[in-house]
């Protein structure tokens, strides 16, 4: 699991000093207008079915964490990405783990009153 702060003083080149940048998840998506893409577009159109074969394996259950980076600073703002390594659950701005402390999730104690009968 990564656990990752939500703004973290980092240095840039571009501004030449050490200020806070906000931390992001980069989301990536596929562009419409790859080669890939419209050649299989180009050949799916039409009657026909299914022109290339569909992908039968499984996807991997990990993935790739890319963080993205942006310059708090007013006349900065300008923003670079980070990729980490490969993890199944990655969280931004989640509470530390300290050693030898169980965790507040675990910590809460339930207490049943009793229930007076009416008999």
């Amino acid at each position: 699991m990564a656990n990752v702060p939500k703004t973290r003083w980092t240095v840039f080149q571009k501004c030449g000093k050490h200020p806070p940048h906000k931390v992001t998840q980069y989301k990536g998506k596929d562009s419409l207008y790859a080669q890939e893409k419209r050649c299989y577009d180009r050949k799916q159109s039409g009657y026909g079915g299914q022109a290339k074969p569909v992908l039968c394996k499984k996807a991997e259950t990990t993935e790739k964490i890319v963080l993205k980076f942006e310059c708090v600073e007013p006349n900065c703002r300008s923003k670079r990405m980070l990729a980490i390594k490969r993890c199944k659950h990655s969280e931004l701005g989640g509470d530390k783990k300290r050693k030898g402390q169980a965790s507040r999730s675990k910590l809460h104690i339930f207490v049943m009153k009793p229930i007076k009968s009416c008999g």
